[in-house]
Parts: structure tokens; C-alpha cells; sequence
């Protein structure tokens, strides 16, 4: 059975190879961007490393930007045996071929894994939709020929060369200073818009060189190559273009109306051809081209920046937006990541679906949201809304149920970046996430320590975390419980003494105890409010058209 349309805008938390089959309809999207989780950076011959072992197939999910050959269900060999036998055609050919080529290693394991998505997502692209491809040079040919067997060569529409930096230092190479985006369209029906940059500089100067009342233009010719016999052959104003084996650009009575607007430029040369004004500050620019080095990366700085180690421009997920969409038109990221795709759909008036596999990531998607746009409706599936939906995340992933619950109260995983995998690796110190804070004149940053538990649970692991506060020179510590707390807990909790706010003088408890369940009604750490966790998104223009309804 074909899933029903999604009828609200929605964020889903999971798998994005189970959400395509299991809730978007065939032929239902507008528009696909996708920047999958890749690392070269590694070294291109790790990445050709055969690999065995059955580590867990979470490291397929994990943003650590790698891939694994496993054996592990819903692995890269799972999945190569479904594309070959059962997706079978020529996909199933083309992914045999590469795998007796590259062998198993990461590189095959993510051909593997992003083939089976391609295939979906050309399922469920319109017969008018495009898909732009985010990766790098590493992975990009690779990926070509896989979209080509999908998608069709002749539905490919664009490499473009992204410049994301301006210089990177390589020992013995070029430096990698680019990305690739690739784009193919479902057929030759696509939607395409035309974006058109700012003149350079050099150009304006060279090419518009003439004023006129303060207005600068340049010359064009407005006669073309070749015979005709229609209007644009006749003669205009006592020059006949046809000797010259040339025609009028546009027909005589077109150029008269030209001429009248003072639109046309006569040379004072006797015989001398006319041409046509284009005045510079009417000229809508150049339209852009398949290397995009006006786009600047996001920079530590940024007002638009999140933390999120690969976080994108917004400026180049709206270019791609007003290119092959139109208001109203559902885009579709199944790799949303901080959600940058989501808010430059709602900012430009489309309806849009976001897809992550990390709690932390959805959770960040709607923080985003709401700060960029408070009144903004959408939906979120996958994440837990109640007790028994946490107990269940927790029996699946205790570290998904982790960084969910940490997000509960915008803490920053302790070890990485949001949406990371890292930190649990090694010893974490008895931290699991962080929430910082200004309370004072010298603007150093405090912090409040969170420790999260989804089994059982003791007076000890209080006095733990007291522990952990005063050796780590933390101002708060806040414990988050699956399970209720015992009244022992409690007491060890009350006797751990007060923060006192150097600004305002107001007390909150040096430890805090907050269930899952106090989370879910609405409860929250008391603490002062001039926190730093994550970034806050700046509100967007509250002049920016109105998204309409998605159905």
C-alpha cells in the first residue's frame, strides 16, 4: 500500500531509507537536497582499505562522516545483496561492477548505502523535481555513474564546483578547496529558474563603459548572423541588413519603439550601424554559471551559524531553492542535519520534509525553527512525546535516548560537536552534556554539568555527580532520570547546597534532578537564563512571504 501524502510540514527522526518507503508517497516531492555524511579527509587509501569485523551498524548512522563494510543487519553487505538481487536491473549491474572494482571498504559501503536511498528518492520525485547531491571529489565520480544508471544521463543537468575556502595546505597536491554538487533532474520537464549574481567589478568597468545622464550602458549589436526573409530581414531605417548576410535581432516596428525610448545609439560615423543601449542598473546581472565561488563558507563568527561541524550556507541552499522550486512546492532533505535546508524552504514559501537519523539533529532542526520563525507549523515524528515512546527509545539506543534527553534542556553532548557520535569512546568523566552560562561582569563562561540515566538508579550516583561538579569547578550539576528518584536522591540532592547568581542574587540548586517525564510537562533547569548552549538562529525577515498551506 502507497503511503498516504504528508499534509503538514514535518521533521522525522530516524532512518530516512525507512521514512521514504514507509510515509512519502510515489512522485510526491518538488525538490531533493541531499549532503549525505562523507569524510575524504581521512585519506583517500583508508578509504580503500578492505575492512572486516562486525562492529555495529550504528556507525552507519553516526555523524562521524564514515562508513563501514559490515555484516550487521542493515549493513552495506545486506544492502549490496538487496540491490543486486532484489532492485536487480541495471542498478543492480552497476553496483555488481563497483563492487568487483573497489572491493569492500568505505568507499563501497557508501556507494551501497547512497544507491538504495537514490533509488527511493527517484521514486519519490515528481516527474517535474530535481535532486541536487552534495559530496566532494573524493566520491563524486563514483556517485555519477550511480545516478547516471538511476536517474538516466540524460537527466543529468549539472556538476557544480561549490569553492568553499579559500586555501588549504596539502603537502603534495593542489589544495582541496571545493566541493561538488551534482544535479539530476526525474525527466526533461524540470523546473529551472534563472539565478543571476552581481557583475564583477572588472566587467561593469570594461563592458559598460558609456554614461548617459549619470547612467551607465553598453553597446549591443542588434543584428544577427544569417538571412531572413520575414520582418527582421527588411530594411529599417534605410539600412538593409541582408547584403551584409544578417538580419535584425528584432522586427522594424520593435526597434521604432526602441528608438522612440532613446534606446538606440547611431555613431556619428556616416553608414555606421545602430546598436542598442543596456543600461547597467537595469540589467538583472549574470546569470550564474556551474562554479559557484561567491557563496562564502559559514565562518566561526557567522550570526547564521549553528556548531555544526559541516553546516552549510544558507545563501547556497536558497539558490538552489529559487532555482528548481516554486512557492508552495515540497522539499525534501533526508539528511537535515541543523536544518538548514528546512529554514530556507519555510523563509522562501515552500512546504518542506526534514529527515535525521540523530535525536540531536531533529531536536536542533526545531530550535532553529522556532527562532527563525516562532510562528512557523510543522510536525515531528519519531521523537518520544510521552513516557512509554522514552522507554522505547531508550530500550533501542541508550545513546539516541541519550542526546534526546540532553536536548530536552539544550545541552551540548560532552566530547563533540551536536549530532555527534564522539564522546563515548572513551571516559566521559562523569559528564554527559553541557550547558553554559554568563552570570557575571568578567563574561567567562560557567557551567552547568547534566548526567543522564535510563536504567536504575541510586543514591550513590547523586553524590557522584556532586562529585563530578566540585572536581570539574562546575556551578550546577542536573541529573536526568528515566525512573523516578528515590527519596534518598532527593536528600543527597537538597544537602549539595545553592548557587547564588553574583548578578541577581537569586539562589537555584546546586543539584538538580529532573525525570524524563518532568521534561515532557514542561519542566526545565533553573539556572540563569543567559545560557550558550546552542546558538540561537537569528529571526528571519518578518517581510518574507507567507509559506502556503501544504495542501
Amino acid at each position: 500500500m502507497s503511503p498516504r501524502p504528508i499534509t503538514k510540514n514535518t521533521l522525522f527522526y530516524g532512518d530516512n531509507l525507512d521514512i521514504l518507503r514507509n510515509y512519502i508517497p510515489d512522485e510526491s516531492v518538488d525538490l531533493i537536497y541531499l549532503d549525505p555524511p562523507f569524510n575524504s579527509g581521512r585519506g583517500y587509501n583508508v578509504l580503500f582499505k578492505d575492512e572486516s569485523g562486525y562492529e555495529s551498524e550504528a556507525q552507519i548512522a553516526a555523524f562521524e562522516d564514515t562508513w563501514h563494510w559490515t555484516d550487521a543487519p542493515g549493513g552495506a553487505a545486506e544492502t549490496y545483496h538487496e540491490l543486486v538481487t532484489n532492485v536487480g536491473g541495471q542498478v543492480g549491474s552497476i553496483i555488481g561492477a563497483l563492487y568487483q572494482a573497489i572491493g569492500t571498504n568505505q568507499m563501497m559501503a557508501y556507494l551501497v548505502m547512497m544507491a538504495i536511498r537514490l533509488v527511493e528518492l527517484h521514486r519519490v520525485l515528481k516527474p517535474t523535481g530535481s535532486l541536487y547531491l552534495h559530496c566532494d571529489p573524493t566520491a563524486s565520480h563514483y556517485l555519477k555513474i550511480v545516478m547516471d544508471t538511476i536517474f538516466g544521463p540524460q537527466n543529468f543537468i549539472n556538476e557544480i564546483i561549490w569553492k568553499r575556502t579559500s586555501a588549504h595546505n596539502s603537502g603534495r597536491m593542489f589544495g582541496p578547496v571545493h566541493d561538488v554538487v551534482l544535479s539530476y533532474s526525474k525527466t526533461s520537464r524540470y523546473v529551472w529558474n534563472v539565478q543571476y549574481r552581481p557583475f564583477d567589478e572588472s566587467y561593469e568597468n570594461s563592458h559598460y563603459s558609456n554614461m548617459e545622464n549619470g547612467r551607465r550602458y553598453k553597446r549591443q549589436d542588434i543584428t544577427g548572423a544569417g538571412v531572413r526573409n520575414g520582418e527582421t530581414g527588411k530594411p529599417w531605417r534605410g539600412i538593409d541588413p541582408t547584403p551584409k548576410g544578417r538580419h535584425w535581432m528584432r522586427p522594424p516596428s520593435e526597434l521604432d519603439k526602441l528608438e522612440a525610448q532613446g534606446l538606440i545609439y547611431w555613431p556619428d560615423k556616416p553608414g555606421a550601424w545602430p546598436y542598442l543601449k543596456l543600461f547597467l542598473d537595469e540589467r538583472p546581472g549574470m546569470a550564474v554559471q556551474d562554479v559557484w565561488d561567491d557563496i562564502n563558507p559559514v565562518n566561526p563568527v557567522a550570526k547564521e551559524r549553528m556548531g555544526w561541524p559541516t553546516q552549510k550556507p544558507l545563501a547556497l541552499l536558497e539558490r538552489i531553492i529559487k532555482t528548481s522550486s516554486n512557492p508552495g512546492d515540497l522539499v525534501l532533505d533526508p539528511f537535515a542535519g541543523c536544518g538548514t535546508t528546512i529554514v530556507a524552504a519555510q523563509g522562501l514559501g515552500r512546504r518542506w520534509i526534514g529527515i535525521d537519523i540523530t535525536a540531536m539533529a531533529t531536536a536542533m532542526n526545531e530550535y532553529r525553527l522556532n527562532d527563525m520563525y516562532p510562528d512557523a507549523e510543522y510536525e515531528v515524528i519519531g521523537l518520544p512525546q510521552d513516557i512509554h515512546d522514552a522507554r522505547g527509545l531508550a530500550a533501542r539506543s541508550r545513546y539516541q535516548f541519550q542526546w534526546w534527553a540532553l536536548s530536552l534542556v539544550k545541552a551540548r553532548p560532552q566530547g563533540g560537536e551536536p549530532g555527534s557520535r564522539q564522546g563515548k569512546k572513551g571516559s566521559d568523566k562523569g559528564i554527559d552534556g553541557v550547558i553554559n552560562f554568563i552570570d557575571d561582569a568578567s563574561g567567562k563562561a560557567k557551567r552547568v554539568l547534566v548526567q543522564v540515566k535510563s536504567g536504575h538508579v541510586k543514591s550513590g550516583d547523586i553524590r557522584d555527580l556532586v562529585g563530578t561538579v566540585q572536581r570539574e569547578k562546575a556551578e550546577i550539576g542536573v541529573f536526568i532520570t528515566l525512573e523516578p528518584p528515590s527519596r534518598d536522591m532527593l536528600k543527597e540532592a537538597a544537602s549539595a547546597g545553592l548557587y547564588v547568581s553574583p548578578f541577581t542574587q537569586k539562589k537555584y540548586p546546586a543539584i538538580q534532578i529532573l525525570t524524563i517525564e518532568d521534561l515532557l510537562h514542561g519542566a526545565e533547569v533553573k539556572m540563569p537564563a543567559e545560557r550558550g548552549t546552542f546558538k540561537e538562529a537569528p529571526r528571519a525577515n518578518p517581510d518574507a512571504p507567507d509559506q502556503p498551506p501544504l495542501l
